[in-house]
């Protein structure tokens, strides 16, 4: 049942202008009236409507223009996001005014799909978190830039190297952007245990690297000393913010998978607590990792998971893929036994399934992770590998006569 609003305000949002208009939720129609985008024309927004006794206000997620709206109102009216595709309208029949006495209409008949704002605190992490995520790929794409520039210069580093950016990586690279030429110098500067001798990195290193070549190899150097230092200051930020939270952190990196990074992230995404998310179903439906559903005439067409939150969706990705790699987990049994039958994709989105809904309640129940280890077979499957194996041997042309086991020699 949808809940009642007395009076409601929809905003059509765009970048230099909002269309306004407040209506009654059942008829969708009121008084009407146009905004700037700035600070002071927002305050005069919020001033009209207060002075219209409006309790809700509706407004489309436009791009990022809805948020300057959000953060102005917040503290004054009960607000709601509603998703752009939730409100279409007819071909031709399209106009602004139109659009905000839609998103009225449709709020009162419960067909919007809104969207799930936190905090103010809690998006500010949110932001912390997806900024590092962010210098994080430029890191990878730095990389990526430098291992090309190599290769243009007939430099051959990074097939002796796992990490072009380690310890003799960056030594050499270094070396190279100061202007060192000798490729015998440039091969002392090894550090560590490395598999690759002395002889392979001279010659890996004699290739010429061109005076403009040289100088892309000493900006790029530089962006990532930059990129490396602001993820630090992120950090440092985010261990500040997050403090509080320290025993939630730490019940998270319990979890196989669950490294100090991604639990920062899960708190920023879903909260310290999930407290938007009364069940372990709403969260999956809300990241998007549960079945689908396209329903005509009493079937479903496609079970494909539907669309989520892409943060979380690339979170839970990662940590499940980290929990089916520990060894004698929970996480890498049922990995195991799903795969035959689904596929390493289906079954790797099922454990992440799987984790969510084992992370709701660490959340929002604080419960503590307790590893239970391998999954018992079921008798029924061990019962057809038997088969499969008898088979398999009689094929080959064994005799094989199965004698069921005593309980002692049945495996764990």
């Amino acid at each position: 049942m949808s809940p009642v609003y007395r009076k409601v305000a929809g905003i059509d949002v765009h970048k230099k202008v909002l269309y306004v208009v407040i209506g009654e939720q059942e008829c969708g129609r009121g008084k009407r009236r146009r905004f700037g985008a700035t600070r002071s024309e927002l305050a005069r927004l919020g001033d009209w409507l207060a002075a219209e006794e409006v309790d809700t206000v509706v407004m489309e997620s436009t791009a990022q223009y809805w948020k300057p709206v959000w953060m102005a109102l917040e503290q004054r009216f009960r607000l709601l996001l509603a998703q752009a595709g939730s409100n279409p309208a007819p071909y031709g029949r399209k106009s602004d005014f139109a659009d905000a006495e839609r998103l009225i209409k449709r709020l009162s008949s419960d067909e919007l799909r809104l969207s799930f704002v936190p905090e103010a605190e809690q998006r500010d992490w949110r932001l912390l978190t997806r900024t590092r995520v962010q210098y994080s790929r430029n890191i990878i794409t730095l990389r990526n830039r430098l291992e090309g520039l190599l290769e243009e210069c007939q430099i051959k580093l990074s097939s002796l190297l796992s990490d072009l950016l380690g310890a003799t990586g960056r030594r050499i690279l270094r070396a190279l952007a100061a202007g060192e030429t000798d490729a015998q110098k440039l091969a002392d500067l090894r550090v560590g245990r490395l598999q690759a001798s002395k002889q392979e990195f001279w010659q890996a290193l004699q290739g010429e690297l061109r005076p403009a070549c040289r100088l892309l190899l000493a900006q790029y150097l530089e962006q990532l000393d930059a990129a490396e230092r602001q993820i630090e200051q992120l950090d440092r930020e985010l261990s500040s913010m997050l403090r509080q939270y320290q025993d939630t952190i730490v019940r998270l990196c319990e979890m196989p998978g669950v490294a100090l990074s991604a639990a920062e992230q899960i708190i920023a995404e879903v909260g310290p607590v999930a407290a938007k998310f009364p069940t372990p179903g709403h969260l999956a439906s809300w990241v998007g990792a549960c079945p689908g559903r396209q329903e005509s005439a009493g079937k479903s067409t496609n079970d494909a998971c539907p669309k989520g939150n892409r943060y979380m969706r690339r979170i839970i990705n990662q940590c499940a893929w980290a929990a089916v790699r520990t060894k004698n987990s929970y996480f890498e049994s049922l990995f195991r036994r799903l795969t035959p039958r689904l596929g390493v994709k289906k079954a790797l989105w099922a454990v992440a399934h799987r984790f969510l809904r084992i992370l709701w309640r660490i959340l929002h129940e604080g419960d503590r992770y307790q590893e239970r280890g391998l999954l018992p077979q079921p008798p029924k499957l061990l019962e057809r590998r038997f088969r499969r194996l008898a088979r398999d041997l009689t094929a080959l042309g064994y005799h094989i006569q199965l004698v069921p086991p005593t309980p002692n020699q049945l495996p764990s």
